[in-house]
């Protein structure tokens, strides 16, 4: 699911379930790197786990109201306040060991 700032509060801090926001863009090379893992995640986590993205190119407010400096960027939110961020291309078991502790609370 693509965000953008019309959604962002409503899709992302006000969800009640983790929200893991990825920050992309078109031109970035290591961010479709990570494309799939990150679908596959939002797959495998269905229901427990909301699974976003944001295009930095678009939707600038977003990426300096978080202070996203490289692409790409994931931040996991719980309950509206910003729990984790993961910046760069990493396999799937950094994401998890980051992001695994706030799924199984739920």
């Amino acid at each position: 699911m693509d965000v953008n700032e019309n959604n962002f509060k409503q899709e992302v801090l006000d969800s009640p379930i983790p929200v893991l926001v990825d920050f992309w863009a078109d031109w970035c090379v290591p961010c479709k790197m990570i494309e799939p893992i990150v679908e596959e995640l939002g797959k495998e986590y269905a229901g427990k786990l909301k699974v976003v993205r944001i295009n930095v190119d678009d939707n600038q407010n977003i990426a300096i109201q978080y202070g996203i400096m490289s692409i790409p960027s994931l931040l996991l939110f719980v309950n509206g306040k910003l729990e984790e961020q993961i910046v760069g291309a990493v396999p799937k078991r950094v994401i998890l060991s980051k992001i695994e502790k706030f799924l199984s609370t739920n």
